[in-house]
């Protein structure tokens, strides 16, 4: 398994617009082959600043989401409310 997490930042005035879209989305992430979790998080200190955290079952699993139809929607529409560069881990438990 593949723990996946994405480091965000948004305009101030654009978080309202992001959230909506996850929450749009969220569901569809999940039903995604080979997604089991998706969870939002959000930076007690800098309340524009997010973390999108999610299990796959393997690499394979996560491109194939990445490169899919799904993901591009999404993508297009978060990255115009980005305020920084996004940074993302693919990680697994130690």
């Amino acid at each position: 398994m593949i723990e996946r997490i994405v480091k965000l930042g948004f305009e101030p005035d654009q978080v309202d617009a992001f959230i909506e879209v996850f929450e749009q989305n969220k569901d569809k992430i999940l039903n995604f082959e080979g997604c089991s979790h998706v969870k939002l998080l959000r930076d007690i200190n800098t309340p524009n600043q997010f973390f999108t955290y999610s299990h796959w079952e393997s690499e394979e699993h996560l491109n194939n989401y990445r490169n899919s139809a799904l993901f591009k929607g999404v993508w297009a529409n978060t990255k115009s409310k980005f305020n920084q560069k996004p940074e993302a881990w693919s990680v697994n438990r130690v």
